[in-house]
């Protein structure tokens, strides 16, 4: 042996089975780095392309000047700076228990003349060693999952992905993914080498990397059995452990709230509507001048899916009798049936909406809304001679450029209800979907149908977007279940490596006499205590971090969007914590119940 160095990889192939998951740790985080900022890079590639075919001069500079391009880079940032945190917790956590494994291993160095600055560069060299292998597979992985992403946007959704580069290479994103690995690896390093090198050749004999420090604190048991006391009493003894075991929790915590910001800013900014239309038709005069008889026309016809109009009547005098409405007047539109049922499948009501009320000819209404809107659910609207109550609320106007009502109400009603206030049964729109399997002779035919009817045709097919909102929405959600994933392994990782560096502890229990079920129970409490503060602290910095995103990425853009607690994406990932934590449990307790009691007293 040439140098103590030379110890490295062999004490890799030695602890290959304990080093899995934190090879496992780093290749994610490279992944999602790499595979993040390529596309991002391949994005900004496409835009570029397609702008400069438009704009004259036109570069990525000029892109990622303007207020949403800043925006997006920031927020790209913050992400990069919590999946760096993330990764440093998980793999710092599992070094460190790694050390308190082998202390007798670092005592002997020392016992043979390695100074502590040499216990220091061992760590980090090791922990540098397995860069070697995991960072060039996350690269791959990101880059080829890039290529496959690219692929599918460009020939299964199409539309405006079908300038993405197929087999792009971006360096931005390779650079990133290697400065992740070799950074978190460096910065998870330092706080467990320190720990070793503060091991004393004393301890090449103990093997207790507490020896002489140890203070003995009785535990209180309380109500709770001794097992459960102990296991949680293991749990916060150690404060550096109890640290980086919630820490890696809380993060995937934030992680998984973060991301979910980003499918709220999908839906804004290609929002998607059951009722959103294939074709148009409206009035020349811009009047309800269509015949209502069209409409049936239309339905009867090949090609058709769904035919349904909207009638409107502006500035009709009113009094609202909960206040005073701004101008003293109201609009009002008519929805048909169908287009009723879409606001309910689309989320836009408000709770404590009742669209029941509003069909038929009735004396309901939907009224829209924003945060500073004072009208309210119940609150009653005299129209002409006729009162109308508000049953319902929209999050937001359809009907205004920015979502925002500027203090005008707008009260949508049935068709029925709409004549009967108005007298008109004509239409100013007539909406069409068409089925899968239209042509463009029955197109033709439509458009002919409603020329004839001195209407105006316009053809919007093309301007559909749900192949790129659904490419946008599953790209978010593999992201989301790979932080699934890496949260599930860092869990089973960490229990398992807690466990493995109490080995001895374990055995002295078993000696005096506690049983497999009681060792299990102790485990679980233990794991229990880590989710319990991990979930805590997670939410209580990622809700604000939520709020915060929201705010930059959603509401500074769209000004009606207001943020409220995610309680569904709160509980999918709190459930998801607590059910990894009670499986993780399993393996590592019955590895200790599996073995002897001579042999987990002397287990190093």
């Amino acid at each position: 042996m040439k140098s103590y160095l030379s110890l490295i990889p062999i004490s890799a192939k030695v602890h290959r089975r304990q080093n899995r998951m934190t090879l496992l740790c780093i290749i994610f985080a490279v992944f999602m780095v790499t595979s993040v900022f390529s596309m991002a890079e391949m994005g900004a590639r496409m835009e570029q392309a397609r702008l400069a075919d438009k704009h004259d001069g036109f570069s990525v500079s000029v892109l990622f000047n303007s207020a949403m391009g800043q925006t997006l880079m920031l927020s790209a940032g913050i992400l990069f700076l919590l999946i760096l945190s993330a990764g440093v917790l998980m793999i710092s956590s599992s070094i460190n228990s790694s050390v308190a494994q082998r202390t007798k291993f670092f005592g002997m160095m020392r016992c043979i003349g390695m100074s502590r600055k040499q216990i220091v560069r061992f760590v980090h060299l090791e922990a540098l060693n397995w860069c070697k292998t995991a960072v060039p597979i996350g690269l791959a992985l990101g880059v080829s999952a890039t290529w496959i992403l690219c692929g599918v946007l460009r020939y299964a959704v199409g539309e405006e992905f079908s300038g993405i580069p197929l087999f792009g290479i971006s360096v931005t994103g390779i650079v990133s993914g290697i400065v992740m690995g070799v950074v978190t690896v460096l910065l998870a390093a330092r706080s467990p080498a320190r720990q070793a090198a503060k091991v004393s050749p004393v301890t090449a004999v103990s093997g207790n990397p507490d020896n002489g420090k140890m203070k003995n604190h009785p535990v209180h048991t309380g109500f709770i059995k001794i097992e459960t006391a102990l296991g949680i009493h293991h749990a916060v003894s150690a404060k550096k452990n109890l640290f980086l075991m919630t820490g890696s929790f809380a993060l995937s915590i934030i992680l998984f709230l973060s991301f979910t910001v980003l499918i709220d800013f999908v839906n804004h900014l290609m929002p998607q509507s059951a009722a959103a239309s294939d074709i148009d038709i409206t009035s020349s005069d811009g009047l309800d001048s269509i015949d209502s008889r069209l409409a049936e026309t239309l339905r009867g016809m090949s090609g058709v899916k769904q035919v349904y109009g909207r009638r409107s009547s502006f500035d009709i005098p009113a009094e609202w009798k909960g206040g005073t409405l701004v101008s003293g007047t109201v609009d009002l539109v008519s929805f048909d049936g169908f287009d009723l049922d879409c606001l309910k499948k689309d989320g836009a009501l408000r709770r404590g909406s009742n669209l029941s009320k509003i069909y038929g000819n009735s004396s309901y209404a939907v009224a829209t809304w924003d945060k500073d809107s004072p009208w309210g659910i119940g609150d009653r609207i005299l129209v002409g001679e006729e009162e109308i109550e508000i049953a319902g609320l929209l999050k937001y106007d359809p009907f205004s450029s920015n979502g925002l009502t500027d203090g005008k109400i707008t009260l949508i009603t049935s068709g029925e209800t709409f004549t009967r206030l108005t007298g008109i049964s004509g239409y100013s729109l007539i909406m069409i979907q068409t089925a899968s399997h239209a042509t463009d002779e029955d197109v033709s035919a439509l458009r002919s149908a409603a020329v004839g009817s001195g209407c105006r045709f316009s053809d919007k097919r093309d301007q559909r977007t749900s192949g790129t909102y659904l490419a946008f929405v599953f790209c978010i959600g593999c992201f989301l279940g790979i932080i699934t994933l890496v949260t599930l392994l860092n869990i089973a990782n960490s229990i398992s490596m807690s466990v493995a560096a109490k080995t001895k502890q374990y055995g002295a229990m078993r000696a005096v006499g506690m049983d497999g079920r009681q060792i299990t129970k102790m485990i679980f409490a233990e794991a229990l205590t880590y989710a319990f503060w991990g979930g805590g602290i997670g939410c209580a910095i990622g809700l604000p971090l939520s709020r915060m995103l929201y705010g930059f990425l959603i509401s500074a853009h769209f000004p009606y969007a207001v943020w409220s607690l995610p309680w569904q994406s709160l509980a999918v990932i709190l459930l998801f914590v607590a059910f990894a934590t009670s499986a993780a449990v399993y393996a590592p307790a019955k590895r200790i119940r599996d073995m002897t009691v001579t042999e987990t007293i002397n287990e190093l």
